[in-house]
């Protein structure tokens, strides 16, 4: 039987072992890598990481050993090619939040041993890296994970820096450290802050806790391949959506005061909190837990979030998480002085009217004054509206996957005809074209 290429490649570097030994030793690393690497490794496997964090551009890079996974799919890459003065695995990771401080915020942080490296945009920082002393006095060295805690999740902008049950709490302004012990938490390999949450990741799950107290509610552990990445046989990873912007049909749109988005559709909503962190899809009760048949119209107003469904009006306190205010729903007669059902709202930045449309007609309410007072009802060109937001570029009011864009409420009460409608875009609402 003839042989195969290898089998005699094998055969003649057998026979020349005597000879050669250091000759048969590489060429048989070759055979069983003939590109001269080893597998790469599989997280769909389940595995173990040792860091995660986002860039300054909101990139997910997941690292183990001397590769890193960039996003929630794909695969291993060598982590030189993205960080290319490491050399081996990292211990820990996380981006700097420290909004006063522009000469740090959103760079990366790596840690090795007793070492950090500071990268922004991929590029390593002049003098990195440092002794762990120099940049963190006080945080202990060899550690097992880092995460950022901005200031209203944790106390103080803060990086909760793991080594055992110990966990470190820098405040990155005065450069201090106070240590908690959490020994109800399992040993994070990893930590990573993701739209307001903690997970400490060990083996191939993931546990959520509160930042300040270590507190676990839910149950926990979790598989991480089921939420985090993109798996066969493991569901949706990464808790994300795929929206095509050709069948983008909301049922309410709002922005709130720090610039996030949030666009309601049946029983889930999508939020987008900057267009490098991309859209995520979750179930309207994860954030509103009264609100269990999805909304009718919603806009935001002073720190507050309104949520109209039939005839009852939630109003929530935001902040890292929505709290109902006492005394909610009220009746829209009783909060909005209106009746009947709600297509549409929005309140323009820095301004204190609500413009509520119902059908081919639109009202101003003045959300200063105790009761509500309305100053203005007007009609409008065209009805069977979804949605509707306010910017400082204008309002947008949308139909389906187009919409109409207006540069003020004044031009679209005095309007006569509908203009041309525009295609949603992936610029405006994070959709894919």
């Amino acid at each position: 039987m003839a042989l195969t290429f290898k089998a005699a490649f094998l055969a003649l570097m057998l026979a020349l072992t005597r000879a050669a030994p250091f000759i048969l030793l590489v060429s048989v690393i070759l055979i069983s890598h003939p590109d001269g690497d080893s597998a790469l490794p599989d997280r769909c496997a389940g595995i173990e990481f040792d860091a995660i964090t986002p860039d300054d551009k909101g990139q997910t890079f997941f690292f183990k050993g001397d590769h890193v996974w960039k996003g929630f799919e794909g695969d291993a890459q060598p982590s030189s090619q993205y960080f290319k003065e490491l050399n081996g695995h990292v211990d820990a990771a996380f981006r700097m939040h420290n909004p006063e401080n522009q000469g740090d915020h959103d760079h990366i942080y790596l840690f090795l041993d007793d070492k950090v490296f500071s990268y922004f945009e991929h590029t390593l920082e002049e003098g990195y890296p440092k002794e762990i002393q120099e940049d963190f006095p006080g945080v202990p060295t060899h550690l097992d994970a880092a995460v950022e805690c901005p200031k209203g999740e944790c106390v103080t902008d803060s990086v909760l820096f793991f080594k055992g049950p110990d966990v470190h709490v820098y405040d990155i302004v005065t450069k201090t450290v106070k240590t908690k012990t959490w020994p109800h938490l399992p040993a994070c390999t990893s930590v990573f802050r993701w739209l307001e949450h903690y997970y400490c990741f060990h083996g191939h799950n993931f546990t959520r806790f509160q930042p300040v107290t270590g507190e676990v509610t839910g149950n926990y552990p979790k598989d991480a391949r089921r939420y985090f990445m993109r798996c066969p046989d493991f569901g949706h990873g990464g808790e994300r959506t795929t929206l095509k912007c050709s069948d983008f049909k909301m049922d309410a749109i709002t922005t709130d005061d720090t610039g996030r988005m949030y666009m309601f559709k049946g029983s889930n909503y999508m939020r987008l909190d900057t267009h490098r962190d991309g859209l995520h899809a979750f179930p309207i009760t994860r954030s509103w837990k009264e609100l269990t048949n999805g909304v009718d119209a919603v806009f935001s107003y002073n720190d507050r979030i309104y949520l109209i469904k039939g005839d009852q009006v939630y109003i929530y306190k935001a902040g890292a998480h929505f709290t109902l205010i006492e005394g909610y729903p009220k009746t829209l007669k009783e909060e909005l002085n209106i009746e009947g059902q709600v297509d549409a709202a929005f309140v323009c930045p820095g301004q204190r009217t609500a413009h509520i449309i119902q059908g081919r007609k639109i009202t101003y309410i003045n959300l200063a004054a105790t009761p509500r007072e309305i100053t203005l009802d007007a009609p409008l060109p065209f009805g069977d509206i979804d949605a509707a937001f306010c910017l400082s570029d204008g309002i947008k009011i949308f139909q389906g996957s187009n919409y109409y864009h207006y540069d003020s409420p004044m031009l679209l009460v005095m309007s006569r005809i509908a203009p041309i409608p525009l295609k949603v875009t992936s610029a405006m609402v994070g959709c894919e074209d």
